[in-house]
C-alpha cells in the first residue's frame, strides 16, 4: 500500500495526473496545449514523464545495451547513472521549458526532491535498479499547485539507502494519482488509446485487457501502461484513460461493458 504525506486540501479543484510517454515529448502540439489550458482552469494538474527515446540514445552512445523484460527497462549498475542524468538533466528541463514557453507555470521535480518518491527494488536480480513506489510526499505537489504551478515529475526515485532508482513512468504516475487522491489519471500516448484490430476501444475492463494481453493484442510497452491503469481503477481512481494528444481515447471501467 502506498503511503503519502499530505497537507489538508486548500481548494476544491479536481485533481488530474497526466502521464506523458517519452515518445510524446518531442512532439507536443497546439492541440495538447489547448486541452491542457482548458483543464487547468478547473483542475490541479500534475505531469509525470518518461524518456525512453532519449535514454535509448544516451545508452547507445555509452555502448550500454538496452534490454526490456515485460515492458520494463532492465537498469544495470552501468545504466542507472545515465538513465537518471538523462531524465533529470535533459528530458525534464526540456519539458518544463516547453510548458513555460506555452504560457504555463511549470517546475521540474524528481523523486529525490523533498523525498517525493521513496521506493523499494521490484526485483533486483531480474530488473536491476528498477523500483516500485512505497511512499509519496504529496505535500510538495499540493503546495506548488496552490500557487498555480504545474509540477513536472521525472520517474526517478530513491531507496532507503539513497540509491537512485528507475521507476516505470506509468507506475510512477499511478502512485502519484493514488497518493494525491486524484479524480482522473490520463496516460497520454502517441496513439488514441487502446487499439484492437486497428480500431480504438472507447471503453474496456480489466478482464478484457487481460484477455488481450494473453492473446498478444496488447504487448510490449503497452502492457505496463494498461496494468497501471487497471491498478488505479481497482484502487479507487474514479476516471482512468489512455489517450492521445487531444486527451481522448480509451476509458478503463471497473464494471463490465459491452463493446459495439
Amino acid at each position: 500500500m502506498i503511503m503519502f504525506k499530505s497537507t489538508q486540501r486548500t481548494d476544491h479543484k479536481k485533481k488530474v495526473v497526466i502521464k506523458l510517454g517519452g515518445s510524446m515529448l518531442g512532439g507536443l502540439n497546439k492541440a495538447f496545449f489547448k486541452e491542457l489550458q482548458q483543464l487547468q482552469g478547473s483542475c490541479a494538474i500534475t505531469i509525470v514523464h518518461g524518456g525512453g527515446p532519449a535514454i535509448n540514445k544516451a545508452l547507445a552512445k555509452a555502448a550500454i545495451p538496452t534490454t526490456k523484460i515485460n515492458g520494463l527497462r532492465v537498469t544495470t549498475d552501468a545504466a542507472i547513472g545515465i538513465v537518471a542524468e538523462t531524465l533529470i538533466g535533459q528530458v525534464n528541463p526540456m519539458l518544463v521549458g516547453e510548458l513555460n514557453e506555452a504560457g504555463f507555470m511549470a517546475i521540474g521535480l524528481n523523486g529525490q526532491d523533498a523525498n517525493l518518491l521513496h521506493c523499494h527494488y521490484l526485483d533486483k536480480a531480474i530488473y536491476g535498479h528498477v523500483g516500485e513506489v512505497d511512499e509519496v510526499n504529496a505535500t510538495v505537489i499540493e503546495q506548488l499547485q496552490t500557487i498555480g504551478i504545474i509540477p513536472v515529475v521525472s520517474c526517478i526515485g530513491t531507496t532507503s539507502t539513497r540509491q537512485l532508482i528507475n521507476i516505470n513512468g506509468d507506475t510512477a504516475a499511478s502512485a502519484l494519482a493514488l497518493a494525491l487522491q486524484a479524480e482522473e489519471l490520463l496516460f497520454v500516448t502517441d496513439i488514441e488509446g487502446i487499439q484492437i484490430n486497428n480500431e480504438v476501444i472507447e471503453k474496456t475492463t480489466e478482464q478484457q485487457i487481460n484477455n488481450w494481453i494473453t492473446s498478444g493484442d496488447i504487448y510490449g510497452g503497452m502492457i505496463p501502461k494498461v496494468l497501471a491503469a487497471v491498478g488505479c481503477v481497482a484502487a479507487g481512481v474514479p476516471n482512468v484513460k489512455i489517450v492521445g494528444h487531444q486527451l481522448t481515447g480509451t476509458t478503463i471501467h471497473r464494471e463490465k461493458v459491452t463493446l459495439s
